[in-house]
């Protein structure tokens, strides 16, 4: 977190409740200087612009949690900007984005007021409230009788009972919410770019496209953000426990407003890890067509995949031409999915056609 909201660039219109009671909240991305630009103009230009509308809408189209693009407007005036950070800033066309989201409430938001001392903490819990009033109704009054799965007992901590403290049956469902949604962002190689906790929507939703990717040859430690590229912490094969800390991050403000117990704090990043999981698991399973997860085959795929430098999405459409034929001739094993497999040796041929018979094999059962 870098001790403020994301760079000052989002202007927020209002709020509309829709026909069927739906809250979104509309934002201006680009429109200029606001109060919170820092040393930046403010601005956006068409290039950026047009990435968000269509990763937005592509990702809502996967299935995938995220905000909306609204509609997209050039402006008509030049922005400055250095594309590749390497002083060769140029004038390029300015637009603006309009986004929509039931809300752009992100981890952040409860940081900055917990981080401002004793006298802003009343804020995180009066932002909790608003937060479980409009966005988690079912939890304002939830109770034993209603069969949630809301109490846990961790080794020899006491049992977790949720269904007395809205605030940690909040944070868990929180929890749970990220780490659905990163791993949907997984199962697709999509790699988000920045995962600070500026970037983490507590409704779960991809948020602020700015450097993402999607990854061509599989690379676990693929980031599309430059400035990312020396430690690579945003990099693909970390986004799972960057999620994870910034759950962590997220329950601090909590815990500070005495609105969750350390005990609270610790099983909700528990949940965080076992419904990353479980949801992974899920997905890779029904990408493979297998009936049940099998873990020594996928790590065996993902691990041949980033040797040989397969195409993630490519990969996946090819092997759904494989069929489930335990008579197919060896030498006719790799025909299905050669278009992905460029340039490999003898070696490498072998390991692939071991693992197409074990799958098969596997798919056969």
């Amino acid at each position: 977190w870098a001790g403020q909201l994301g760079d000052g660039r989002a202007i927020t219109l209002g709020e509309v409740l829709n026909s069927r009671g739906e809250r979104w909240e509309l934002q201006l991305k680009g429109a200029g200087k606001t109060p919170y630009s820092r040393f930046a103009d403010g601005l956006a230009v068409l290039r950026s612009s047009i990435r968000e509308f269509l990763c937005s809408e592509a990702m809502h189209g996967l299935g995938i949690p995220t905000t909306r693009a609204l509609c997209l407007v050039e402006t008509g005036k030049s922005v400055v900007r250095d594309m590749f950070y390497d002083g060769n800033a140029k004038e390029e066309p300015g637009a603006i984005v309009c986004r929509v989201a039931p809300s752009f409430l992100r981890f952040g938001s409860y940081q900055l007021h917990a981080t401002r001392g004793k006298e802003d903490l009343e804020i995180v819990r009066r932002l909790a409230d608003y937060t479980i009033r409009h966005h988690y109704p079912h939890l304002e009054n939830i109770k034993k009788s209603e069969g949630l799965s809301f109490e846990a007992a961790m080794g020899d901590t006491p049992a977790i009972d949720l269904t007395s403290n809205k605030y940690a049956a909040w944070a868990v469902e929180v929890a749970e919410h990220t780490a659905y949604l990163i791993a949907r962002w997984q199962g697709v190689g999509f790699t988000h770019g920045v995962l600070n906790t500026d970037n983490m929507s507590v409704l779960g939703l991809t948020i602020d496209y700015g450097p993402f990717g999607f990854l061509d040859a599989f690379d676990p430690s693929f980031t599309p953000n430059t400035t990312d590229l020396p430690g690579k912490r945003y990099c693909f094969a970390n986004q799972p426990d960057v999620g994870l800390w910034n759950i962590a991050q997220f329950t601090g403000p909590l815990s500070a407003a005495d609105l969750i117990s350390k005990d609270e704090a610790n099983y909700v990043m528990e949940r965080y890890g076992t419904k990353f999981m479980d949801e992974y698991q899920s997905i890779m399973t029904k990408k493979l067509g297998l009936s049940k997860y099998n873990k020594q085959l996928i790590s065996k795929l993902l691990n041949n995949l980033a040797v040989d430098k397969v195409d993630y999405t490519n990969f996946f459409r090819l092997l759904s031409n494989v069929k489930a034929d335990r008579d197919i001739p060896e030498t006719e094993l790799l025909v299905p999915i050669k278009a992905a497999l460029l340039d490999i040796g003898k070696e490498r041929k072998e390991a692939w056609i071991s693992w197409v018979q074990t799958y098969i094999e596997e798919v056969c059962l």
